[in-house]
């Protein structure tokens, strides 16, 4: 082609990338890969083929590993992790410097073997993937070197079990391996079963620099191999990348194992464009979004929501664009989208386009070769209930749909299950850090999107996850917190209740009502029982049996409550402060009760000092516990912000009853949540007697809400209420395993322990910790300085 008609045409020529030196390192496995075990590959076992899903030929074998595969990479993982933990900062930080550095100097060999293996263009996984591969390590050995100073006490968790997917195989490794190794701890890792070439190909990196045996393990194999890894008991905390459906299958397996879980699962993103952004770049934006990887990307912004005014022109730009993408070899460095990842994924992507064009949606397409590939695709005329909206499709499928205002875009925004990322368009500012406050997403970008560092954590709400992955929330995933249980308790399970007549209640005194407090307001029972609550010589009061509708009702005026959250963080010190006022006031009252139950003077009045003392630690938290702005990438600033989780189910230790309700309480309503306290079952009235409490000292009406009855059936129908966000249970050990397997449902955060593992009267009953499990991580990334 003559450089005459080039300018003529503007095509690009062929330029394919040179993968000889990946076949030259591919041939030298022909007879194909073992795991990575204790420092060294292991024979090869039972073989199953890796195919490069764009020319359908078969690239490498690998071995399908067993439980004993497992057993012997855990194995070793415990035995290496002791010493590991024991090497300081600075040598751990010495080795991850060594792989970031090793990883730079094979970075071709991977990205080539990235491209082969997954179907990405090379230009992605060479510019994009590779360079965040060798990032991570080198910021995790910075965390390494200055963990100690930076979150003084914490300890490794032990033996991780990572499992990833296959849309970014090394990337995802090296997001996991990183901080886990950093922390102290060792890994066994399973790639997937698609995509295993470049974990393998570091195993070998990790051999070349010295990592010590044990530390790094790999195991490849399909979901019985994950399987193993998750059931193994071995396993002290469980990391998972790939689908929300995947994931609600983990939560319900390693419920009650107390394997420490983060879970990065699926998105469903919006891509907002408002009428006063700049078109042309927004329209850029889309091809980032969700061409990107062919669309293969849990963030991906597959919903396109455009303010009606200029939706018209910003489809006819976006149209025009989708005829410029190339799609085909993913080798040739002109490629835009290369090939789906694996046949059965592309009769995914099919069929539900295919179920979206009978409901109704009109599709434009580009152009896409023979073979595991599929064109650029454009839904409009689509509804917010059609699957092509709600599904995520892990295909290059983006819908379209017009909106008239701020408030239509948030509500279109926000109607998903998922919450992991969303991108939003305006050249007015304000109105984007609005927005960005109001979606329900980990990541927010404005202006921009699809930009990741290792600086800044990654991960989403609802049914995306619950956990970060990368920053200071990232690190602090890896680790043990000091304030944390000793785990030494065994938990208490209350005794049977009584409902009927008590031989006799102390008299003498205007007889006082225990009720359930809802909405604000006492409320009686739906069962219409009560049950006896026995002090240390008789029975000192009754108190109201909740059930499954006092449940609904509660949870239901805790979501009317939503302005709590929107409240100041000094609005909220002041009605802390004011509680701890009230109840300091009405101390002996306190007290008595508590005495009433068995405790000492001594004992009682040291309960409610505490108490009040918390309420004033917690106060003066509700205005100070701070995000961050991390330093990422030059032309951004990103925002970490701490945000209440929303609705959150409390369940308060059978002992202490008083402190063990006011420490779950004040730390949750502090953070800008609204909550449904059980509080103890043996001894209730500690709770219903803040009531007055409440009401005096300016708690708007919904935002804590008290039901009283049996433990465990009233946390049982918190944990799998989809309107319960996260759910704090101390208990027993199979309350524990209840709950998180319950909460299975809409993967609702958890944190349960037995109740009896923590001094909630010392520093252990109250702290930072308490203050992080009340808040999720909303990283904003905000152009600056550009």
């Amino acid at each position: 082609m003559s450089i005459q008609n080039i300018l003529e045409t503007m095509e690009y020529g062929v330029a394919p990338e040179d993968d000889s030196q990946a076949r030259k390192w591919l041939a030298k496995h022909e007879g194909g890969f073992g795991h990575f075990i204790d420092g060294a590959m292991t024979k090869p076992g039972d073989l199953f083929e890796v195919r490069d899903p764009a020319s359908d030929t078969v690239l490498a074998r690998v071995t399908q590993g067993t439980a004993s595969d497992v057993d012997a990479a855990v194995s070793a993982a415990r035995n290496a992790q002791s010493g590991w933990a024991k090497l300081s900062g600075h040598q751990r930080a010495k080795h991850l410097y060594a792989l970031a550095r090793h990883i730079q100097q094979h970075s071709r060999l991977l990205a080539v073997l990235e491209s082969l293996d997954s179907g990405k263009p090379i230009r992605e996984s060479r510019d994009i993937d590779i360079p965040l591969v060798a990032r991570h390590f080198y910021h995790h050995a910075g965390w390494a070197e200055i963990l100690e100073d930076e979150l003084p006490g914490h300890t490794a968790q032990g033996v991780c079990g990572q499992i990833i997917p296959w849309n970014f195989p090394l990337l995802m490794l090296s997001w996991k391996v990183a901080p886990a190794l950093a922390a102290g701890n060792t890994v066994v890792l399973k790639p997937a079963e698609y995509t295993p070439l470049t974990a393998l190909a570091f195993a070998e990196i990790a051999q070349e620099c010295g990592i010590p045996k044990g530390v790094i393990n790999i195991v490849t194999g399909d979901g019985e191999t994950g399987a193993a890894i998750v059931g193994h008991e071995g396993i002290d905390k469980l990391a998972f990348t790939g689908s929300t459906d995947v994931g609600r299958i983990l939560r319900e397996r390693t419920a009650g194992s107390g394997k420490a879980l983060t879970l990065e699962l699926g998105g469903k993103s919006p891509f907002v464009v408002f009428e006063d952004a700049d078109l042309d770049a927004a329209v850029e934006g889309v091809v980032d979004a969700i061409w990107f990887n062919q669309g293969q990307v849990c963030c991906a912004g597959s919903r396109i929501l455009v303010a009606e005014a200029v939706a018209e022109r910003f489809e006819t730009l976006l149209r025009a664009r989708m005829k410029t993408l190339r799609t085909g070899d993913p080798m040739d460095k002109s490629t835009d989208i290369g090939a789906i990842v694996h046949p059965s994924q592309l009769a995914r992507i099919r069929e539900l386009v295919e179920k979206g064009a009978s409901e109704g949606a009109t599709l434009t397409q580009g152009s896409a070769p023979q073979g595991c590939y599929f064109p650029p695709t454009l839904v409009t005329d689509v509804e917010p209930a059609s699957v092509l909206a709600t599904e995520e499709i892990f295909g290059p499928v983006v819908t379209l749909t017009t909106f008239r205002t701020p408030s239509d875009a948030v509500a279109l925004a926000n109607n998903t299950r998922y919450g992991l990322a969303a991108s939003i368009w305006s050249e007015n500012v304000n109105l984007c850090l609005d927005i960005a406050g109001q979606v329900k997403a980990g990541i927010v970008w404005i202006n921009s999107t699809n930009i990741f560092d290792a600086g800044a954590g990654f991960g989403g709400y609802r049914e995306s996850g619950f956990g970060r992955e990368g920053g200071r929330e990232g690190m602090r995933a890896y680790l043990r917190n000091p304030a944390a249980a000793t785990g030494k308790g065994k938990g208490t399970t209350p005794a049977e209740l009584e409902t009927g007549p008590a031989d006799t209640i102390k008299g003498g005194e205007i007889d006082r009502t225990a009720k359930l407090y809802v909405g604000g307001k006492q409320a009686r029972p739906d069962s219409g029982y009560s049950y006896q609550v026995k002090g240390g010589k008789a029975v000192v009061g009754l108190a109201g049996l909740g059930n499954r509708k006092d449940i609904r009702n509660a949870v239901e005026a805790a979501h009317k409550a939503k302005g709590w959250g929107k409240a100041t963080g000094h609005n909220r010190a002041q009605v802390l402060y004011y509680i701890g006022e009230n109840l300091s006031a009405r101390g002996a009252e306190f007290a008595a009760r508590l005495e009433s139950f068995g405790a000492s003077r001594k004992a009682a009045e040291a309960e409610v000092e505490t108490a009040v003392a918390r309420c004033f630690w917690y106060a003066a938290q509700a205005d100070k516990f701070d995000g961050a702005v991390h330093a990422t990438k030059s032309e951004f600033v990103t925002l970490a912000m701490n945000e209440p989780i929303g609705v959150m189910g409390l369940v308060a230790p059978t002992a202490q009853p008083l402190l063990g309700a006011i420490s779950l309480v004040l730390p949750a309503i502090a953070m800008g949540n609204r909550v449904v306290l059980v509080p103890s079952q043996a001894h209730p009235l500690a709770a219903t007697d803040l009531y007055q409490v409440l009401d005096t000292s300016d708690v708007p009406g919904g935002v804590v809400n008290i039901v009283t009855g049996p433990r465990d059936e009233l946390a049982k129908t918190l944990a799998a209420h989809d309107g319960i966000d996260a759910m704090w249970y101390f208990g027993n050990a199979e309350g524990c395993r209840m709950v998180e397997a319950q909460s299975a449902g809409n993967l609702k955060q958890t944190w349960v322990e037995a109740d009896d593992a923590r001094d909630w009267g010392a520093r252990a009953g109250q702290g930072r910790l308490f203050l992080d499990r009340a808040t999720q991580v909303k990283n904003i990334w905000v152009p600056y300085g550009a």
